[in-house]
């Protein structure tokens, strides 16, 4: 376009044979049109440029085309699985439009082991229609050796056999008395004790046990000091606010971010972008309900990994030991990590996604147990999250939280007041799908569920004899 207006003003012909004054006229028009061509590059192909920035990485759909999956059933030789002619036996039917299967769905078997696939294999195998990321890891050093005295538990295996759970794990004073993982016809092909699980939100309370550890060693001055000292936030609502109110989801932020997503964007996903890329795209000159701050709980994901980040941020270099500091010293047996972007470093490529095998989140948890019995740093820092927590004050609204993670209270990304179990200090870690850990601080007990997927009705497991039961009984029956 503007190759063609140029030379319709000044063909190269028709200067030769113009006079004084037309020639003047000409170099008029010469001096406008450059003028208007930089304003056109400033503002309008500027506009186009962000607009782009804007929308082009927005994914309006997922591909669920399964040959990624097919690809891996041969690879792991999960032929079981396959008909004689090679091509998948299992009826997969996914859902479109979104890359996890809905709360409410009630899916098959099938499609479930579909799932299972994308939420723990498909983010680092290569599969073209998921996100590679890369890795945080922390390698194990010093395994921690359970004593173990149990017996199967018939009401466990029940609740396997219809629900969508992987592994049950019940520790009782450091003992492990009901170990339970999927049976075969169920998903027990897709699982075994090295098999690294995801997180889902539970990543969020990994996030606070690095920032806790970040504190204890100096780095951070304390949950009441604030991220002024790092530029990343500069021109935000988050820029001034104390870190006990971000991780208690208390940031006076909700009219911008929720747990449906982004108020003016809900297609934006905050887990695939940096942290740069989500403040200067919504959050530049944002700011915060005054009143909210630190009061108003509201749930959402993009906090933790801001937190994360700024953990990141302050430790520089040292960021790997602190990262080994808060897990080695769990004695994990196999790598535990956290997801990293593509992005960046300075840019903020730390993501909350976090990946354990199922005994090494049983330590992690027991791990919090004796910090906050011994009163170690650790220790003190989970009790003044204790002492900080605020009420949610979510049933009968829109953010309502799924029956697995019932707790009235939140303490610095962590669940707490359960129903049935507020006379005890409960430590509640929860995410998306089912996936749940109880600690009771006072009398030594956790459980561990992992899980592909809950809701309401055919996938919703019995909350009161896996979660409350243990604790009040020592045992299920």
């Amino acid at each position: 376009m503007f190759w063609l207006l140029f030379t319709c003003l000044f063909d190269k012909n028709s200067v030769l044979y113009m006079n004084k004054q037309q020639k003047e006229n000409t170099m008029k028009k010469y001096i406008t049109f450059i003028i208007t061509l930089n304003i056109l590059l400033w503002f309008g192909l500027g506009s186009i440029a962000n607009s782009a920035n804007k929308t082009t990485n927005i994914s309006k759909g997922y591909n669920n085309d399964l040959v990624e999956f097919h690809l891996w059933l041969k690879k792991n030789n999960h032929t079981k699985y396959l008909t004689e002619n090679g091509d998948i036996a299992l009826d997969v039917k996914p859902y479109k439009g979104r890359w996890a299967q809905p709360y409410h769905s009630n899916p098959n078997r099938d499609t479930l082991i579909y799932y299972h696939y994308k939420n723990t294999w498909s983010h680092t195998n290569g599969d073209r229609n998921t996100y590679q990321f890369g890795s945080y890891k922390v390698l194990p050093n010093d395994k921690h050796e359970f004593v173990f005295d149990v017996m199967s538990n018939a009401f466990v295996q029940k609740q396997m056999n219809t629900k969508a759970i992987l592994s049950y794990l019940y520790l009782d004073n450091g003992i492990i008395k009901i170990d339970e993982t999927s049976p075969k016809h169920r998903f027990g092909d897709f699982i075994d004790n090295n098999t690294d699980l995801r997180s889902n939100s539970m990543g969020k309370s990994m996030v606070s046990l690095v920032l806790g550890t970040a504190i204890c060693e100096g780095y951070i001055d304390g949950l009441n000091s604030t991220m002024n000292d790092w530029p990343m936030m500069a021109n935000t609502l988050y820029y001034d606010k104390k870190l006990i109110d971000l991780v208690n989801m208390a940031a006076g932020d909700n009219h911008i971010i929720n747990d449906f997503g982004l108020v003016k964007d809900s297609d934006w996903s905050t887990d695939t972008r940096s942290v740069q890329k989500n403040m200067n795209f919504f959050f530049r000159g944002s700011k915060s309900k005054e009143k909210h701050v630190g009061k108003k709980y509201s749930y959402h994901q993009l906090l933790p990994n801001i937190i994360f980040n700024y953990v990141l941020f302050k430790t520089g270099d040292n960021f790997q030991d602190v990262l080994n500091k808060t897990f080695q010293t769990a004695g994990i047996e196999n790598d535990v990590y956290f997801n990293r972007l593509k992005d960046p470093t300075a840019e903020g490529d730390a993501s909350n996604m976090f990946f354990a095998s199922r005994y090494d989140w049983l330590r992690i948890g027991q791990k919090m147990m004796n910090d906050y019995q011994n009163g170690t740093c650790a220790g003190d820092y989970l009790k003044t999250l204790e002492a900080n927590k605020i009420k949610k004050r979510v049933k009968g609204t829109d953010f309502e939280e799924p029956a697995f993670s019932p707790g009235l209270s939140y303490a610095g990304f962590f669940h707490m007041e359960y129903p049935g179990l507020k006379d005890r200090t409960i430590f509640g870690i929860s995410g998306y799908g089912g996936n749940t850990m109880l600690i009771d601080m006072d009398n030594s007990k956790i459980v561990v569920i992992n899980s592909i997927h809950f809701n309401n009705k055919k996938y919703k497991y019995n909350i009161k004899k896996l979660m409350v039961e243990p604790f009040k009984k020592g045992t299920i029956k």
